[in-house]
């Protein structure tokens, strides 16, 4: 098994207090609710034993509730060659994550008078030369670009996504081939992804605010934010360092190759970022503190609701898409956010405005399904984010004994963890796919003998018997006659 390497860390970010309240109860920091902390400590067990499975080698992941930085904590080993661990602070290429910096900075000259979405591009790009195969459609506009409507091509005429050494485009050579390419439907009719359209966004934005893209991004977004470990590029000098090295998807022999280096150059706007699940805990508390105000934070608060409004909705009526922002629906929760898949990394970054909660999964290897793993988290956290906040002082009497029986246990069937649970213990067999739904309540019976709580009627069911040593340690657990033994 992959050994995995943990750094846990609980940040309160210094803002204003997350629960405004004049009761004291109300204003702790919601990382101190037992009943959200269970549930963030549930999703880390089962995260953490899927990469495993998976063999990811490097993983970061963050959980914010608005300006409360919930829990971060890295996985793996960012660089295997020097044994350097994956922290919350280990940069990863964050891939199409770039396009929601890219879109914040078209909208702010949106909201500055400079650029009007219905514009066409042309307006802004005269070097958009691009043939329209369907003339008498609607025009290629700026609000297409951000919403993927727009009938572009997905890419930019280059192989850039193909083994072995991922070679972009530059600037220069985009311009240059525009013209050799066409519209592959008619403007506003589908969505179709395009890391085209989101780069010809970015070049509006250069043009329109007469600066380098990099350096329009970085002062009037990453430096406000004080993100100090994002970059508009990857950054070369931290590769292997402060950076993880990127690996391919599993391939069958079950091993995954290392993935040379790559930068993006004239496709950054669409996938050229690296960042850390610390910035962009930052990015994502900062949405919240907009979608809570009417003032002004390098967007209008009005603006950013209207970037994760549904903008555009595919004949379908089920793909839907913001400005810039993939927005969705699943399992009864409204998703804002974006994924991210380059050569080396898989990223997701998603939100939950309603209960702003906020889920950050950066990984080094292709192939990682770190959108479900970001799902899951809110499956688990959101209904105890609404039980801290809905009744702040409902809280569970804790019987501190209970935690000697907390931990990882393991059999050649998997691994099982037993979790502190509202005022007992539960039982989570990590190998699930829908942790939410397979975590299971224990309730105390007796000296370390415990019984599975029905979760049709609340019955008893079978028993879990937990083997205590002489020194009080527990060592294993019984169930149906069958052990699992503690490995931490």
């Amino acid at each position: 098994m992959l050994r995995i390497t943990s750094i846990v860390l609980l940040v309160l970010i210094a803002v204003a207090p997350v629960i405004a309240s004049d009761d004291e109860a109300d204003s702790r920091p919601l990382g101190d609710d037992p009943r959200v902390a269970d549930a963030v400590a549930a999703w880390e067990a089962w995260v953490e034993y899927q990469l495993a499975i998976s063999r990811i080698p490097a993983a970061s992941i963050g959980v914010v509730h608005d300006q409360e930085l919930l829990a971060a904590r890295g996985f793996g080993l960012a660089n295997p060659d020097t044994g350097a661990p994956a922290t919350p602070e280990t940069i990863y290429s964050i891939c199409s994550i770039s396009k929601l910096f890219t879109s914040v900075a078209l909208m702010q000259l949106r909201d500055m008078g400079k650029v009007r979405l219905d514009a066409p591009v042309s307006d802004y790009l005269d070097w958009f030369t691009l043939q329209d195969a369907h003339p008498n459609d609607e025009a290629i506009t700026v609000r297409r670009l951000l919403s993927h409507s727009s009938g572009l091509p997905r890419e930019s005429d280059f192989p850039y996504w193909s083994d072995p050494d991922f070679v972009f485009p530059t600037h220069d050579q985009i311009v240059q081939q525009l013209s050799n390419q066409s519209t592959l439907y008619p403007s506003s009719r589908y969505f179709q992804y395009s890391n085209l359209g989101l780069t010809l966004a970015g070049e509006i934005v250069a043009q329109v605010s007469n600066q380098d893209f990099r350096s329009r991004v970085q002062s009037q977004i990453l430096d406000p934010l004080g993100m100090k470990d994002t970059f508009t590029d990857i950054p070369e000098e931290e590769w292997g360092k402060q950076m993880a090295l990127g690996y391919s998807a599993l391939q069958r022999d079950g091993a995954r190759r290392q993935v040379p280096m790559f930068q993006a150059h004239g496709i950054a706007p669409a996938a050229g970022f690296a960042s850390t699940v610390q910035d962009l805990a930052s990015f994502a508390s900062w949405q919240f503190r907009l979608l809570s105000s009417d003032t002004d934070e390098i967007l209008r608060s009005s603006t950013l609701r209207e970037m994760q409004r549904v903008q555009w909705m595919d004949p379908d009526w089920e793909t839907t898409r913001g400005l810039g922002f993939g927005t969705w629906k699943s399992n009864g929760h409204i998703f804002v956010g974006h994924g991210g898949a380059c050569p080396g990394y898989f990223s997701q970054f998603l939100l939950v405005p309603k209960n702003k909660l906020g889920v950050i999964v950066l990984a080094s290897a292709m192939g990682t399904p770190v959108g479900f793993y970001a799902e899951q988290a809110a499956n688990l956290i959101v209904p105890a984010i609404e039980g801290a906040i809905g009744s702040p002082d409902d809280l569970p009497e804790r019987d501190p004994d209970l935690d000697r029986y907390v931990g990882i246990y393991d059999s050649s069937w998997g691994q099982t963890a037993i979790l502190r649970w509202k005022d007992g213990l539960a039982v989570l067999g990590l190998g699930t796919r829908n942790p939410k739904k397979s975590l299971v309540e224990l309730e105390k019976v007796d000296e370390h003998t415990f019984r599975r709580v029905r979760k049709d009627d609340e019955s008893l069911g079978e028993e879990f018997f937990f083997e205590v040593d002489s020194a009080g340690n527990v060592t294993r657990f019984l169930q149906h006659s069958n052990w699992e033994t503690k490995v931490r």
